[in-house]
């Protein structure tokens, strides 16, 4: 059949129209690959000619700074600082052991970490970069880089590391970090791929260890072109790893410094808290060590000299200690018959010297006794017979209930290693624990601070600081984490009757500021600052009958470890509380003689802001004050850091 013009006219439309369509497709497609083709060989040109001489891409971790640690006026306790390291790669070197040898030519290495870092190379994956050395010269980095053609897989490269400027007095706060260790990916469960980072480090012990998922940061990348060598030929792109969070802490470094240097030669744990805000101005724990040798590679002899110290320098006895409470425990054994009703004001219990049980004595520590006793004067002169007789009233169950309430036998929770949970005995416990009955004797130990109670000084201190204050006080150790605040809200009041809490305060304040006081001795000598305390004495070992009738042997007597526990808590000023202190010294004898002096002294500095001026103590004693304080290492105030990660908030 023949087709009409106008149907030719169409068929020839449509397949000019189809011709386009098609050529534009493979114009288009011809247009890409071109510009394609361009790209690779113009623009990368250099890439791939590297490439074809057996070059290649490697990706590497950057390491991120670790955040900074200040106290609350912002003077750096734990920072950064530049580490020039040599570090080896297996895949990359070839024969090892020839580069090892070449290496020691150019620079003298130490041939115990040389054998070290030899079986670290065959243990770990071909990949991963080994440290052979570190905290090197820039002169030896520089000699190293010179000689990098004939060292192949090795890298000279610098890095970050640790650094504590105050030293030894912060050890137990903010601990220290460490290299990354089999145990420690075996036991934590850390997977971070930064890990892998030759010589990386860790936080190990306390606020170090405790907030390091804020303080790491984050690992950047850099990818870099080797050639077969296993040299580097140069940076293709990076993206910079993120600096770990900057911490900020309550304590105070200046108060701190103080404390330490003042429980120089004794085995002994101070706990300083704000009452107003619960904020810890000061925590320490003696004797201390220096944090930099964990970070630097600690010897074995510093180790062992550490460990076998009998004065336990690497325990934290503030916070992990735990420690019989002695006489600072009746203050809760009285306002719990305060509270319960068991006692009035002005009622009295006559102290001859013992209380008998059955066929057993307990014994008052004065040995002829004190008479007639009340409240307030059994807390200026710690009668025991006094709470022997209000704990038979009172029972286990409701002293056991106050001591908790005021925060003992709670674990606070603070971002440190170890903390305790202590102990409040009631009869459930001791059924629990021991499958015995609770007898009416134990209630008296217990009276006392002694028989199965046991507190911290970071405990005690929490106690004085809710008896000053009537409140739920909360202690915490960290003020900001990069400008955020951290310190809890105001504490809720605890329901005491105020009337009740200022028995307990003016009992306080007699053992410091009356003649029969415990801490007389200790009193300060102006009204302004003045103290209300409580001394303790906790004995370590038990004293028998034919002892007693002989005469109790003298701490002085005994051997150091044999020696009563001393202990002192308190608050200031009397009048507007500020601090409360609590003090314990292993086997220092007397509370009033060994415990009260230091929490004097500390808690002055810690309301002067300065060495406490000798018009502050009664004349007798300032020359031998002076004479203290002269003799004292304190360090001059670091200055405040200026420049990046300097907190924006000042106390």
């Amino acid at each position: 059949m023949k087709r009409s013009p106008k149907d030719s006219e169409d068929s020839a439309r449509q397949i000019t129209r189809r011709s386009l369509v098609v050529g534009g497709l493979f114009t288009g497609t011809g247009a890409v690959l071109a510009a394609r083709m361009r790209y690779l060989q113009v623009e990368r040109a250099d890439d791939f000619r590297l490439l074809a001489e057996e070059n290649r891409i490697n990706i590497r971790l950057l390491p991120p700074a670790r955040g900074l640690i200040f106290d609350r006026r912002g003077v750096l306790l734990a920072g950064n600082e530049q580490n020039y390291r040599i570090t080896l790669v297996r895949e990359d070197a070839g024969d090892v052991d020839a580069v090892l040898e070449a290496l020691t030519r150019i620079v003298n290495l130490d041939l115990g970490r040389l054998e070290r870092a030899r079986e670290e190379i065959y243990r770990r994956p071909p990949f991963v970069p080994v440290t052979i050395a570190d905290r090197l010269s820039w002169e030896e980095l520089s000699a190293v880089a010179v000689n990098a053609p004939a060292l192949p897989g090795v890298d000279p490269d610098f890095g970050l590391s640790r650094v504590y400027p105050m030293g030894a007095d912060f050890a137990h706060v903010v601990g220290y970090v460490g290299t990354v260790s089999d145990w420690y990916l075996q036991n934590t469960g850390d997977t971070d791929p930064v890990l892998q980072i030759p010589d990386f480090q860790v936080g190990r012990y306390n606020v170090e260890a405790r907030l390091e998922a804020d303080l790491r940061g984050r690992a950047g990348t850099r990818r870099v072109e080797v050639n077969a060598g296993g040299r580097v030929m140069r940076e293709l792109d990076r993206d910079d790893a993120t600096p770990g969070s900057d911490v900020q802490l309550t304590i105070d470094a200046g108060l701190q410094n103080y404390v330490e240097a003042r429980l120089a030669g004794e085995s002994a744990g101070v706990v300083v808290i704000d009452v107003q805000t619960g904020e810890i101005v000061a925590m320490a724990s003696a004797p201390t060590f220096d944090p930099n040798l964990f970070v630097r590679g600690i010897s074995n002899a510093e180790w062992a000299g550490l460990n076998e110290d009998p004065y336990r320098p690497l325990a934290n006895k503030s916070a992990q200690g735990l420690y019989p409470p002695g006489s600072t425990y009746k203050m809760i054994v009285a306002l719990a018959a305060l509270e319960g009703g068991h006692i009035g004001a002005d009622e009295t219990v006559t102290c001859g010297g013992y209380t008998e049980l059955g066929n057993r004595r307990f014994h008052c520590w004065r040995r002829g006794g004190h008479g007639r006793m009340n409240l307030i004067d059994s807390l200026a002169q710690s009668c025991d017979v006094y709470y022997y007789e209000l704990a038979q009233r009172v029972g286990i169950e409701a002293i056991s209930a106050m001591a908790v309430r005021l925060g003992c036998g709670t674990r606070h929770d603070l971002p440190l290693s170890g903390i305790t949970t202590g102990l409040a005995p009631t009869m459930a416990w001791k059924r629990e624990n021991r499958g015995e009955d609770w007898l009416v004797g134990d209630t008296l130990n217990a009276a006392i601070g002694q028989g199965f109670v046991l507190t911290s000084p970071l405990q005690l201190a929490v106690m004085t600081a809710r008896l000053a204050t009537g409140r739920d006080i909360q202690p915490s150790l960290v003020k900001s984490i990069n400008g955020v605040d951290q310190v809890p809200d105001t504490a809720p009041d605890l329901g005491f009757d105020p009337a009740h809490l200022a028995l307990i305060h003016r009992g306080m304040y007699e053992v410091s500021n009356d003649r029969r006081g415990t801490a007389y001795g200790s009193r300060v000598d102006d009204d302004a600052f003045a103290i209300a305390g409580k001394t303790g004495t906790s004995q370590v070992r038990n004293i028998t009958a034919a002892e007693r009738a002989a005469g109790v042997i003298s701490n002085a007597d005994l051997p150091w470890e044999r020696r009563d526990h001393a202990l002192f808590v308190g608050f200031a000023p009397y009048d507007n509380p500020r601090y409360a202190v609590s003090v314990l010294v292993e086997h220092g004898g007397g509370g009033s003689a060994a415990a009260a002096p230091i929490g004097r002294d500390v808690l002055l500095r810690a309301q002067v802001g300065d060495v406490p001026p000798l018009d502050l103590y009664p004349v007798s004693q300032r020359r031998e004050i002076e004479q203290m304080h002269n003799n004292m290492p304190l360090l001059p105030q670091p200055p405040v850091p200026t420049g990046r990660n300097v907190p924006s908030s000042r106390a």
